[in-house]
């Protein structure tokens, strides 16, 4: 199993890049850390790719306040989680965020 991520500007009409990101997997005691990127010049994270996750909850937390403050904008959402769970073991998902200041939206789809 494992997960592909890209992150897309709105506002630009331009793939996202340099967007922290962090995976993190769901345990008894809460959230941990898996792995942590920064999107590329196409939006994509696809490191996460070559890595076999396990069956289990997950999210993806995208650093939009940072993204926007680096292109001197303001944005209300510090911060997007996306969570989803791993079921299957030929699970390939690919998350996609759209970004705006004010909102933002997600694709989620998964492959088998």
């Amino acid at each position: 199993m494992n997960v592909t991520a890209q992150a897309l500007d709105v506002v630009y009409g331009q793939p996202a890049a340099g967007v922290p990101a962090r995976l993190e997997q769901q345990t008894p005691e809460g959230w941990k850390a898996v792995a942590g990127a920064a999107t590329d010049e196409n939006g994509h994270i696809g490191d996460w790719a070559k890595s076999r996750l396990e069956r289990g909850t997950y999210r993806i937390v995208f650093d939009s306040r940072s993204y926007f403050a680096n292109l001197g904008v303001g944005s209300v959402y510090p911060e997007i989680a996306v969570a989803f769970v791993m079921v299957g073991e030929a699970d390939a998902c690919q998350i996609q965020v759209l970004l705006a200041p004010y909102s933002y939206s997600m694709f989620f789809d998964v492959r088998c």
